[in-house]
């Protein structure tokens, strides 16, 4: 037993009448202060405001003892805007606390379906919560609404389907239209089915969010991805404008560079050959007896990035985009038929933590995507675009790296500027930059890198094979990059770069 039974309370606490005497001599004492009705804590540093939210539940479930959760905070799971925390209770007036404010409101008691919470709280089914979000709420000026607005149940339900497919809003649906006659909600229920079957495409309903009409329309996307085309979008109509002329070279220099962009492009994805074994895969027709695939990777990769007709196709609307992806993935991929060449994913890819778009939104995702592009102004810009919009869709089941690099230097082919190529030391620095955008929304670094790899294009004299190699062996472009790093060796730029 503690000497002081003030020792034994809790952060923050409820005072009761047990505890009234051991509560004022601690506030006399100075070791306890009041921050709210009844409500006092041990913490004298920090703002009430942060003690409350990091006991949040459990202080609810001591002002409202078996309250039900319910409304907007049902499927919020934390306070609204404003504060507000929605249940269900006998209690009939609001509990202000510091930054928060607990609003009862009388209902149906907890049904099996619902869940046991914290403190000895409930938390409303999700069927349940749709149910009452559906109800119209009135508010006044300022505060929060107690329900969720239709806008936000679409965006809410649209997150449903794209995440745990069509089966997942039935069940839904399924659910609700058993608990509603419990609850009262029958006139909710009947407006939830119409909104699941619109959404579903099996019937005509008034839907108010671009998400909701186009799953309707049968072609949804992915709102996630579209805001990271739109951050990139921004960088790039905000960045400078980059024109880097494709410099004179010989039909020697046009193949080589052509060669050691299919050769690096490939390094990326881990189909590793010796330079040597590569040019003769790419020169000669030699197809190692062990790794004919590997083999046909590279040369196919070449046979497209080499082609001057091929490398000037961009596309002029979703029809053509659709066309230049799949014919050139078909190129790519022809000696792996178990890869579907050609054809858009039919099972969801992923790589290391990150889950690339859902097969059932590829088509809407890189059609919203694409609305994006045209307004791009220079070839550099729509190259970086293009690049990412393809990389972060992954519309294949493979070869979706080297296919978004296709399409990003057809872009610069196509206007006469210089290539972008990833030499094997700045690997890192480009997958790294990917995920810097797609992860912690920041499209900087990636701008940064692949305007550096395209001035080392520039600056390589791309002329005799053997010569070229030499002067990429000396930029340190075929160091492994884990080594580099580790020994500080970064990619050099050739010294005869003069711009």
């Amino acid at each position: 037993m503690p000497k002081n039974p003030i020792d034994a309370l809790p952060e923050v606490f409820v005072s009761t009448t047990e505890l009234s005497t051991t509560v004022s001599r601690g506030v006399r004492q100075g070791r306890l202060r009041q921050i709210g009705s009844k409500l006092y804590t041990k913490n004298l540093k920090d703002a009430p405001e942060q003690i409350i939210r990091r006991h949040l539940w459990p202080m609810v479930a001591a002002y409202v003892p078996g309250a039900l959760i319910a409304d907007r905070t049902a499927i919020e799971n934390v306070p609204a805007a404003d504060g507000s925390i929605y249940v269900i209770s006998d209690r009939k007036r609001d509990i202000v606390l510091p930054g928060v404010t607990i609003k009862p409101r009388k209902g149906p008691a907890p049904l099996d379906s619902d869940q046991p919470f914290i403190g000895g709280l409930f938390l409303s089914s999700v069927a349940r919560a749709y149910l009452d979000n559906m109800a119209p709420s009135r508010r006044r000026s300022g505060e929060v609404s107690r329900t969720l607005s239709r806008e936000e149940i679409e965006g809410r339900l649209d997150d449903l389907v794209r995440r745990s497919g069509p089966d997942a809003l039935n069940r839904l649906r399924d659910e609700a239209r058993k608990i509603a006659p419990l609850i009262g909600r029958e006139a909710e229920f009947e407006a939830f089915e119409r909104l699941v079957g619109a959404l579903l495409g099996t019937r005509e309903e008034s839907l108010l969010t671009d998400r909701a009409q186009a799953r309707h329309a049968g072609a949804p996307y992915d709102p996630d991805r579209l805001k990271l085309f739109e951050l990139l979008h921004r960088e790039l109509r905000a960045t400078a404008p980059v024109s880097r002329s494709v410099r004179e070279r010989d039909g020697e220099g046009r193949a080589t560079l052509a060669f050691f962009e299919a050769y690096f492009s490939n390094f990326i994805e881990g189909t590793e050959f010796e330079v040597g074994e590569a040019a003769d895969i790419v020169f000669r027709n030699v197809i190692p007896r062990d790794r004919p695939q590997d083999a046909h990777d590279i040369l196919g990769t070449w046979r497209l990035v080499s082609d001057p007709v091929e490398m000037v196709r961009t596309p002029r609307d979703p029809a053509t985009l659709f066309d230049l992806l799949k014919t050139r993935h078909a190129a790519l991929m022809a000696a792996r038929p178990d890869k579907a060449p050609g054809v858009f994913k039919r099972e969801a890819n992923r790589a290391g933590q990150t889950l690339f778009v859902d097969p059932a939104h590829v088509e809407g995702t890189l059609v919203r995507g694409f609305d994006l592009y045209p307004s791009l102004e220079t070839a550099f810009a729509r190259a970086v675009y293009m690049m990412f919009l393809v990389s972060e869709v992954h519309p294949f089941a493979d070869g979706n790296g080297r296919i978004a690099r296709i399409m990003m230097n057809a872009e610069l082919v196509a206007a006469g500027e210089e290539r972008i190529v990833i030499p094997t030391i700045f690997r890192s620095n480009y997958l790294s930059a990917l995920k810097a955008l797609s992860n912690v929304n920041n499209p900087t670094t990636l701008v940064r890198t692949l305007d550096f790899a395209q001035r080392w294009v520039s600056a390589v004299p791309w002329g005799d094979l053997n010569q070229t190699r030499a002067v990429l062996d000396s930029s340190n472009a075929f160091m492994d990059p884990v080594e580099a790093d580790d020994r500080g060796i970064r990619l050099k730029l050739p010294d005869a770069y003069t711009t």
